[in-house]
């Protein structure tokens, strides 16, 4: 006999303000305790070292997490210039220094912009990718290095916000999987030294906004007085720009059984399904010949 996981169920996104030194995945097993929800996960890891947005999806919201992986995302960064970490951050030892050249807002500028675009970043020792079957953070902790291969991402935007020698100061809005850490390094090589990360905060994960993250503090407050679930946010509010396609009694009944529907009047591609009286029924995929096929079924009642 199976053991039912403990629990209530509780269902949508939490835009953490994650604090620095929580891991994500604590960060989720704090949130899902502060509910006492029966699940909970997160939709992109961040370093513990690092704040900001983390979004995590409490009950059935975790069906749309594999979906908004592929979500940009915009970070505020420090980068100390004239060292090199063992893990490109502060929770690393020293492994290299270099002389800071004398540099000018306009220069950096100059160094910044030849990033934007299509690029291709080396991934870090410290990072969660897998080397036959182990994670690249475990051999690195074991002294080993392994080749990485060059992986393309994209650098939609890439601001100076200050410099304050050996400091500099940037944000970026990048596509997934691109390391900032590992910015850092490729700009400062640009500019004649080498870096590594000081601070670092996901300011945004598409499409969410910054002003909707809340801070641990204040979501342990509104559990005392029981009213933490005032601030979730709906089950699909990180596909905000999928299409939705309503269904009658009818098509709502094969469509919540797995089956597919007609949907000859839409458009193809993945669609937010919803039911009569505005319930949320899944995702699904218009195709090409205008079935709707179910992809996610949610049970929300």
């Amino acid at each position: 006999m199976s053991r039912r996981r403990k629990g209530r169920d509780v269902h949508g996104v939490i835009l953490l303000d994650k604090p620095a030194g929580y891991s994500s995945n604590q960060a989720v097993q704090k949130v899902r305790w502060l509910f006492n929800a029966r699940k909970a996960g997160h939709t992109g890891s961040l370093d513990p070292f690092a704040t900001g947005m983390l979004p995590i999806c409490l009950g059935e919201a975790s069906k749309t997490a594999g979906f908004m992986l592929d979500a940009s995302k915009t970070y505020d960064a420090t980068a100390l210039l004239g060292q090199t970490t063992t893990t490109g951050d502060t929770e690393g030892e020293v492994s290299r220094e270099m002389p800071v050249p004398e540099l000018d807002p306009d220069r950096v500028i100059r160094a910044l912009a030849a990033f934007l675009g299509d690029i291709e970043q080396v991934p870090p020792m410290y990072s969660a990718l897998k080397h036959e079957g182990q994670r690249l953070y475990q051999l690195a902790r074991a002294g080993r290095e392994v080749e990485r291969k060059a992986r393309p991402v994209h650098i939609f935007s890439l601001e100076l916000l200050g410099l304050d020698l050996p400091l500099m100061h940037f944000r970026v809005r990048c596509s997934k999987g691109t390391y900032i850490r590992t910015l850092a390094e490729d700009i400062a090589e640009k500019l004649g030294t080498c870096a590594h990360l000081q601070s670092l905060r996901r300011l945004e994960v598409q499409p969410f906004r910054e002003q909707d993250m809340i801070s641990l503090e204040k979501l342990i407050s509104l559990a005392e007085e029981e009213k933490a679930e005032t601030v979730l946010l709906p089950v699909d509010s990180g596909l905000a720009d999928w299409a939705v396609v309503r269904l009658g009694a009818e098509q709502t009944v094969r469509f919540s059984h797995g089956n597919p529907v007609d949907a000859a009047e839409e458009e193809t591609g993945l669609v937010r399904v919803y039911g009569p009286k505005n319930l949320l029924l899944g995702l699904g995929e218009v195709t090409p010949d205008h079935c709707l096929k179910p992809k996610r079924l949610m049970h929300l009642q």
